[in-house]
């Protein structure tokens, strides 16, 4: 035991193990501290703190659509449309374009030179029975916007009938000419020898009536031509075509290619979703409305059409795309018993909901 514990103190007093030699690391396994090291590091890959950048949105469908005349509050619900993004929320980009002639844009539909044209219904009876490919996907205005606009004082109620016979009309479309004259010229009066055929006043209503060419336009716009007249200090009366037993119709409609009219469901089905909620925004929106039509388009700020605006949006389709199929169909039977057509045309040949399409 003696010895064990001698052993073991010799053991601790013995100094202890140590490594008295250099480590090498390799070059470039850890930094060192000059400016050599440093400009390494910064060249060194680092983990993206960047977000990647935002896909592009898809590119807008590109529309051309057809006025049927020049740019006025009867367009206010494509206007507040493209002006409110309510066709770029939908994918597209409608551009609206002015005719050099108004009876040019459904020639040019037609041949498929444009997407969409405005018209009336009255002109959209008569061009699909000489063999348009046309057809009404939407209402834009549910009451006619066009009148008889006589100069002169009103006659008395009885005395109407006679009085409108007795004058010399004007007209600046189809629908004046083969629809009002028709029904405001009795034969008997035309068979006589000093009968004045009507004529064109080729889309210059104010200009005829003015310098007295004519007594009467069949189809002016109610809205303007009599205030313009009257600026001129001419004196004139409004026949409404509801005195005249003509049926009820729609003043504004949207009319496509009805070859193509089911294949594109889709893309009209978008564009009046657009028109819809235009048309109940500016209901809802009357002075907001008139400030985005007069600011994007000055032309329109006039005493005259400031007047009518309160009037105009009465008339607005708050359902664009609904269709009134017994409308048409009456409207057929007058053309008809009028003589202006030999034949009825079924309402789908003539108008077609285009949310309804896209179900088949």
């Amino acid at each position: 035991m003696t010895y064990a514990n001698e052993e073991r103190e010799a053991e601790i007093t013995e100094p202890p193990l140590s490594l008295d030699s250099t480590v090498r690391l390799p070059e470039g396994l850890w930094p060192a501290d000059d400016d050599r090291a440093i400009e390494a590091l910064e060249e060194a890959p680092s983990m993206a703190v960047v977000p990647p950048p935002p896909l592009d949105p898809p590119p807008l469908k590109q529309l051309t659509l057809m006025l049927d005349w020049y740019l006025s509050p009867q367009h206010a619900a494509l206007i507040v449309a493209k002006e409110r993004g309510l066709f770029a929320a939908q994918g597209l980009d409608i551009a609206l374009s002015t005719p050099a002639d108004p009876s040019i844009a459904i020639k040019l539909l037609s041949a498929g030179e444009v997407d969409l044209a405005l018209t009336r219904q009255p002109l959209l009876h008569l061009h699909a029975h000489e063999g348009a490919p046309i057809v009404r996907i939407a209402t834009l205005i549910e009451t006619p916007l066009n009148a008889v606009i006589v100069a002169g004082e009103a006659p008395a109620p009885a005395n109407v009938e006679d009085t409108l016979a007795d004058l010399h009309y004007g007209f600046s479309t189809r629908e004046g000419r083969d629809v009002l004259v028709e029904r405001l010229l009795p034969r008997s009066v035309r068979q006589v020898d000093d009968f004045v055929a009507p004529e064109s006043v080729h889309f210059d209503a104010a200009d005829a009536l003015r310098s007295s060419r004519v007594d009467a336009v069949a189809d002016g716009f109610y809205h303007s031509l009599p205030a313009q007249l009257a600026a001129d200090g001419i004196v004139t009366h409004t026949v409404r075509y509801s005195e005249l037993d003509i049926p009820r119709h729609d003043g504004l409609i949207l009319v496509a290619n009805s070859d193509s009219v089911a294949r594109r469901a889709t893309t009209w089905s978008r564009v009046l979703l657009a028109v819809e909620e235009a048309s109940n925004w500016m209901i809802e929106h009357p002075d907001e409305a008139w400030s985005l039509l007069v600011t994007t388009h000055p032309v329109l700020d006039n005493p005259i059409h400031q007047t009518t605006w309160d009037d105009l949006l009465r008339r607005v389709a708050l359902s664009p795309a609904a269709l009134d199929e017994r409308r048409y169909a009456a409207f057929e039977r007058y053309l008809q018993n009028a003589g202006a057509i030999s034949n009825e045309l079924p309402v789908a040949r003539l108008a077609v909901n285009p949310h309804l399409l896209m179900t088949r």
